[in-house]
């Protein structure tokens, strides 16, 4: 080996290959790359082995000041420095004007990856890179000289162009892990200390290797653990010397302890923080995640939530939304009830913790366990004061849409100020683009019964429809159509607009606008309109009779239609014009093309039903057609809700057909009605779960 090393200046070739010039990104230094070739010649000259490594020089610049003479540092640094050929001297002028000029970052304040420095890292000296070995020589000492040791390599550890010369220095990793691991019991600060060296590592994908090599993060977990505990000892304590506040001596003690208490939690806070950055860095990997999860990491994180320092604070909530995107995680959260704990945080005002609280809560909100426990802990109304919020009230909105798809909890909403400031947001739009959270958020508290009386008050419902009518607002319309099928004082007043809704009824509209406004319309059963003055001003009939024939237009849009006949029959003149316009038989062959279909089956059946209640068209229906027939068919209907609604048709059927023949003498026009013996028959309009046609508020894309 001697003899190789002696002979190595004769038959190694060395070349230096000058490469690109650069600024440093955060300090005020140029960054010089550049390549080393050395290769191994024979006794010939011929190469035998040759390695290729690509470098990079740090030119700091700790001079350089806005008073500092550009050109005359830069030829200084030109002559310095032999990896830069002189040719570069305008480019490297240039360089040094830009670091001049050039603003100090300003990172984030609390950041989640951004660790702040704490107490006790000061030091009375510069760390250097050449004395890591005497720093190792530290640690082998006392703990008051290992915790300087520890600190001196994390000064050094926290510049990341020295991480690759202490990744190499295995001597010291060694001894940092070993006294952490044996020693982190006997101070606060040496295990923060060492653990924040291991911190600077796990900044970088690349060195997670080494951090788990040495086994830190499990480390981590258990000093967290630990320290948990002795937080609730502490809190134990405290309490026992709080029982006596009348005694003097009892209230200095509790006020000496006290005092303490604050100290060692300020240092325990710093360790945690240390400790659960470390951990949200390995987390990376979602393998790593699981063996934290298996070590109970969601329990530690949640129990952390009661803290008051808000740096803590966003990096537990920042590793919960993490972790919440995982089932088994999400219902840890449920069982610790996370939620509980986390609408405590809403009334802070540290912007960066409250975003990130409402985006764990949005991530919660899909599950519809935790979205009760959100009921239950008033976020309801928390969150509606928050929607005027320019910057949270896009999230807010978000959580609270996914809570008003419940149908337990559209009520609530009409108690706060949620939906007046919902009504505003819309109107402000005016003929602009409208947010998918918005409408559909409108769309499924309109579909409540005490929140539609809210939205209608005043000009609200004048403001949609001129909205929706004006712009062919799909959207609006279904808002419109969810707040017209609630009976009482909310439906009256669609009289007004019936006419205008009537009037987009055709052939020109796109379709789905024309199935929101059919859908509205055939939600107003109400006794007092005259359904066939609409029909004959609209010319309404030729339309509906059209759009029954099987594959004439999309399935929702037949199935409004009949809906439709279904609500205008329930008036005798507009029933006996339905049957003179042969709607009949084209139900009848809707219902052959549909019988597969239960809902075209109980909505076809039930306008047979409206039909023959009226003298004319049961007529009709019992002579000319074969629907009696199919009726009977259907009482073996799997669908209880069908066989309902075809029993009831039948029976009035078969108590007409009883009449007329036991009283032959009777004039036509007697009974006008059927005879109070007959069944009861069915309401105005189908029931909630039959009225499949309200169709669901539509989701939202969520990044």
């Amino acid at each position: 080996m001697d003899k190789l090393q002696a002979e190595d200046a004769r038959y190694l070739k060395r070349k230096v290959k000058r490469g690109s010039l650069d600024v440093h990104p955060t300090e005020k230094a140029l960054v010089v790359q550049y390549e080393v070739e050395a290769t191994i010649l024979g006794e010939m000259g011929d190469p035998m082995v040759g390695e290729r490594k690509e470098c990079q020089k740090i030119i700091r610049l700790k001079s350089l000041n806005a008073n500092t003479d550009i050109t005359t540092l830069a030829r200084r640094v030109v002559e310095e420095c032999r990896l830069i050929h002189p040719s570069k001297l305008p480019e490297v002028e240039q360089l040094l004007f830009y670091l001049q000029n050039r603003k100090k970052l300003q990172l984030q304040k609390h950041s989640p990856r951004d660790l702040t420095p704490f107490e006790g890292m000061e030091l009375d000296e510069e760390a250097n890179i050449n004395c890591i070995d005497d720093y190792v020589e530290l640690l082998y000492e006392d703990i008051p000289e290992k915790v300087r040791g520890a600190t001196l390599i994390l000064h050094l550890a926290r510049n990341p162009d020295n991480l690759e010369e202490l990744l190499q220095n295995e001597t010291a990793l060694g001894a940092l892990a070993r006294v952490l691991r044996e020693d982190w019991k006997q101070s606060v600060d040496m295990a923060t200390t060492i653990i924040y060296v291991f911190f600077c590592f796990s900044s970088f994908s690349q060195f997670h290797g080494l951090v788990t090599h040495y086994k830190i993060g499990a480390l981590c977990m258990n000093i967290t653990e630990h320290e948990l505990k002795r937080y609730d000892l502490w809190q134990d304590e405290l309490q026992k010397k709080k029982k006596d506040p009348d005694n003097q001596n009892v209230k200095k003690e509790h006020e000496k302890a006290l005092k303490k208490y604050q100290g060692l939690l300020s240092k325990q806070e710093q360790l945690l923080r240390v400790a659960l950055y470390l951990l949200l860095n390995l987390a990376e990997d979602t393998r790593t995640e699981l063996k934290m999860r298996n070590k109970n990491i969601v329990h530690m994180l949640v129990k952390t939530l009661d803290r008051e320092d808000e740096e803590l604070l966003v990096l537990v909530v920042s590793f919960l939304k993490k972790l919440s995107i995982f089932l088994e995680n999400k219902n840890d959260m449920a069982e610790t009830h996370a939620v509980e704990k986390l609408a405590r945080l809403l009334a802070c005002d540290h912007e960066n913790l409250l975003n990130t609280t409402l985006r764990l809560l949005l991530n919660l909100s899909f599950d519809t366990g935790l979205r009760s426990q959100m009921v239950q802990a008033g976020l309801i109304h928390k969150l509606s004061l928050m929607l005027a919020d320019e910057k949270q009230g896009q999230l807010c909105m978000c959580i609270l849409y996914h809570i008003s798809v419940d149908d337990r909890f559209k009520s609530m909403f009409a108690y706060t100020d949620c939906i007046p400031q919902l009504m505003k947001m819309l109107f402000e739009c005016g003929e602009s683009h409208m947010e998918p959270e918005l409408i559909s958020f409108c769309i499924n508290l309109a579909a409540n019964k005490r929140n539609a009386q809210v939205i209608c008050e005043g000009n609200g419902l004048k403001m949609l429809m001129k909205r929706g009518l004006k712009l062919k607002d799909v959207l609006i319309m279904k808002m419109i159509r969810n707040l017209s099928q609630h009976d009482g004082p909310t439906k009256n007043l669609f009289i007004d607009y019936v006419g205008d809704l009537a009037a987009q009824i055709g052939a020109e509209e796109r379709e789905e606008y024309v199935i929101e406004c059919l859908g509205t319309l055939a939600n107003l059963t109400i006794p007092d309109l005259d359904w066939e003055l609409v029909l004959k001003e609209y010319n309404l009939v030729p339309y509906l009779k059209d759009h029954l024939k099987p594959g004439s237009a999309e399935d929702d849009l037949i199935l409004e239609v009949v809906i439709m006949i279904g609500t205008v029959s329930m008036d005798d003149s507009c029933a006996a014009t339905m049957a003179k316009s042969g709607i009949i038989p084209a139900l009848i062959e809707l219902l052959n093309a549909q019988q597969e279909d239960d809902e075209f089956v109980c909505q076809i059946v039930y306008v047979l039903y409206q039909m023959v209640v009226h003298q004319a068209t049961r007529d009709v229906i019992i002579k000319d057609t074969q629907a009696p027939a199919y009726l009977i068919d259907l009482m073996h209907d799997k669908n209880a809700e069908i066989r309902k609604v075809c029993n009831n048709t039948l029976d009035i059927i078969a108590v007409s057909t009883c009449l007329s023949v036991c009283l032959p003498s009777l004039p036509p026009s007697l009974p006008p009605s059927l005879p109070p013996s007959l069944p009861p028959s069915l309401p105005p309009s189908l029931p909630p779960f039959l009225s499949r046609h309200n169709v669901s508020s539509p989701s939202y894309p969520i990044s």
